[in-house]
């Protein structure tokens, strides 16, 4: 959940998460006036506190939107604060916040020119008709393209490798081929090739909202939600691309402006009891989730220990909440903080290798009832923490591999190993 490149957060089995629901009803009591009778009427039906979810965003206003990685860095880290307002939307530390983004306005206007129509061209949109380029904006994935764009576009241009691989019907192949194009890019396939915008539509995905790991506390932060986000951004066929949320907060979302959210719990990655061990591997963006955790155990004066493990490329530019990591150490607070910054020695150094040089202490937190969080890179972090987990199992609890599967497994079982992964 995370925190986080323009994250749409994949939970592992053991935290599905689920839409949000704040339809509790306000209490009202009824007050007579002591002069007149009672009398007998109906009873007013309660004010409900409005259901904010996908079809039906709450528009919160920014407070700030700050880059908070350094200068030197080679990635954009920005820091969002978000007010609830009077929404009455709540949240617990490890939810994420789902946030509904707008397609660049750049890539748009060229699709709009590439059609050959005005921008004002009216299109089908659900049950009334509207300008093809609110539409654009608001409706549709355009910054990637759906298979079935593939196969409509491959049976009516004259492009050998693009109808080739269509008639393979190799899905796999299809979506290799497709990775890094936008919509854009399948309609400059065939110059010649004329689509409608109505044709067009058809074949596009609704926009879906992003969700974000929730970098902070109610009771730390009451009002507010943060965000801790990486900006994507790249350049490829002679274009500037980037994530479709992360650049719509970056770069057209300003301090008053408002955005389109609702929360997304995640009733699985919750902190244990007050006296429980903690430890939290989360580098880059991951640290999000743990960074509410801090803020909230510190709120309820918990007196479990905490451990943090923390990473990223340099640490002059990458160490992200520095001060506030610190403090939470002088403090008493963080009884460990374990760093890794990957680039500022020559050989790579990694969470994972933090973990595996403080293994027979960190076994003793496991033994001892700690519970481990884990946020951040599904593809490669993830898999070498959990590597790592295994190997730590094994060497200092004397097991062997199957029986260090076996205790990792019971660990997951039991919530005690619980993993937010995109």
């Amino acid at each position: 959940m995370s925190a986080t490149a323009p994250q749409r957060i994949e939970a592992d089995d053991d935290i599905t998460p689920h839409l949000s629901h704040e339809d509790a009803d306000d209490m009202h009591t009824t007050h007579t006036h002591p002069d007149r009778p009672l009398t007998r009427r109906r009873s007013a039906k309660p004010a409900r506190t409005p259901t904010w979810n996908r079809k039906n965003p709450y528009p919160a206003t920014v407070i700030a939107n700050t880059v908070i990685s350094g200068a030197g860095s080679a990635k954009e880290i920005r820091h969002l604060v978000i007010s609830l307002g009077d929404s009455g939307i709540t949240y617990e530390p490890g939810d994420s916040l789902s946030v509904v983004p707008r397609n660049d306005p750049a890539l748009v206007d060229h699709i709009i020119e590439r059609l050959g129509v005005a921008p004002d061209t009216p299109v089908a949109d659900r049950t009334e008709q509207r300008p093809l380029r609110d539409v654009l904006l608001n409706r549709y994935e355009l910054a990637s393209a759906t298979t079935y764009l593939v196969d409509y576009i491959a049976a009516r241009c004259g492009d050998a490798e693009l109808t080739g691989l269509a008639s393979t019907g190799d899905r796999t192949a299809i979506d290799a081929w497709l990775r890094g194009k936008d919509v854009l890019d399948l309609l400059n396939v065939d110059a010649s090739l004329s689509i409608s915008p109505d044709e067009l539509l058809a074949e596009l995905q609704p926009l879906a909202h992003r969700v974000y790991s929730i970098s902070s506390s109610p009771r730390a932060h009451p009002g507010t939600i943060h965000l801790t986000m990486s900006t994507v951004r790249y350049r490829s066929g002679g274009r500037d691309r980037g994530g479709v949320c992360s650049t719509h907060l970056a770069d057209r979302i300003a301090d008053a402006d408002t955005v389109g959210i609702f929360v997304t719990p995640n009733r699985y990655f919750r902190l244990p009891a007050d006296d429980a061990k903690v430890i939290m591997v989360g580098p880059g963006t991951g640290v999000a989730p743990f960074r509410a955790f801090l803020h909230e155990r510190a709120e309820r004066g918990a007196s479990g220990q905490n451990w943090l493990f923390f990473g990223d490329q340099r640490e002059q530019y990458d160490h992200i909440y520095r001060d506030e990591l610190e403090r939470f150490v002088s403090d008493g607070l963080l009884d460990h903080l374990d760093v890794a910054f990957s680039r500022d020695q020559q050989h790579k150094v990694y969470v994972q290798d933090r973990m595996r040089a403080r293994g027979a202490e960190l076994f003793r937190w496991l033994d001892d009832g700690a519970y481990l969080f884990v946020c951040g890179d599904a593809g490669r972090m993830a898999p070498d923490v959990e590597g790592a987990l295994l190997d730590i199992i094994a060497e200092h609890g004397g097991h062997n591999p199957d029986e260090a599967r076996d205790i990792l497994s019971r660990l997951k079982k039991d919530k005690r190993y619980v993993r937010d992964v995109y």
